[in-house]
């Protein structure tokens, strides 16, 4: 019984972004345990892992801006086509929230402003609200979302220096958006059957970050395990939330930081 808890081998399941960094990985563990998968994304990499699965059908990719609502519902419909059912959504796509000058609060637009609150926080409602039907159909099921530590404490503006990896204040406040969306999604879709929780990174810095060594220290000193995570070490929380191991968990929001906002 419990050895089954974790399986996602009856889960039918969209994942927005899955073509990222994180959502790579991310992709490769929800097949890994078993789950009929749709990556939603702009884009596609060349991907050896997911080579067999693609040629079995249990993954499909479809090309998605989840900026534009029209691309959201073609890309649910095209899902529910292939698979018949929809058992979970991972919303991990964002996009806008600027960099540079641009991106410090005294010189941001009220264009960039928009762009970066509806890329962290309009996406993941616009992909929960076309979701709802689908999951009433199969009869309830799990709704992840991606919020950040950043919607939960502010950057430390000393640690980023000249690095270029300033976290601009509307990707934050679009964050803390998708952490109080969640709550509120939890308290309105459990009627259905439908839990909603989300997950909070802290430090998972890409290749190209990490090769600033000043910069990738100053973030390990601010974790509790004093090293910054790997794409690896966000699966178990994505898969235990979106499995049944987490069947009496909704509202919930999981940090996974390395102790960054426990101290």
């Amino acid at each position: 019984m419990y050895t089954e808890l974790f399986s996602l081998q009856d889960k039918s399941v969209i994942l927005t972004g899955g073509s990222g960094y994180l959502g790579t990985a991310i992709t490769e563990a929800l097949l890994a345990f078993g789950a009929d998968v749709t990556v939603a994304d702009l884009a596609f990499r060349t991907n050896p892992n997911l080579a067999s699965a693609l040629e079995e059908g249990r993954l499909r990719q479809v090309v998605c801006d989840v900026s534009q609502t029209t691309s959201i519902q073609d890309m649910f419909a095209s899902h529910h086509t292939a698979s018949g059912r929809l058992n979970v959504v991972v919303n991990c796509a964002t996009y806008g929230a600027g960099y540079g000058q641009e991106a410090e609060l005294e010189f941001m637009t009220d264009e960039v402003w928009d762009k970066g609150v509806d890329g962290a926080l309009g996406t993941t409602f616009r992909c929960i609200r076309e979701a709802i039907p689908y999951l009433r159909e199969s009869g309830g099921g799990s709704i992840v979302n991606f919020a950040s530590m950043y919607g939960v404490v502010s950057p430390d503006p000393s640690i980023y220096g000249d690095s270029g990896a300033n976290n601009p204040p509307n990707y934050g406040v679009g964050k803390a958006g998708v952490v109080q969306l969640t709550r509120y999604c939890a308290a309105h879709l459990a009627k259905y059957g439908i839990r909603c929780n989300s997950v909070s990174p802290g430090p998972f810095p890409n290749a190209a970050i990490a090769q600033n060594e000043a910069f990738l220290q100053q973030l390990q000193a601010k974790t509790m395990l004093g090293r910054v995570g790997k794409p690896e070490e966000m699966v178990g929380a994505i898969i235990m939330l979106a499995s049944d191991a987490s069947s009496y968990m909704t509202g919930s929001n999981l940090m996974v930081d390395g102790g960054w906002t426990a101290w």
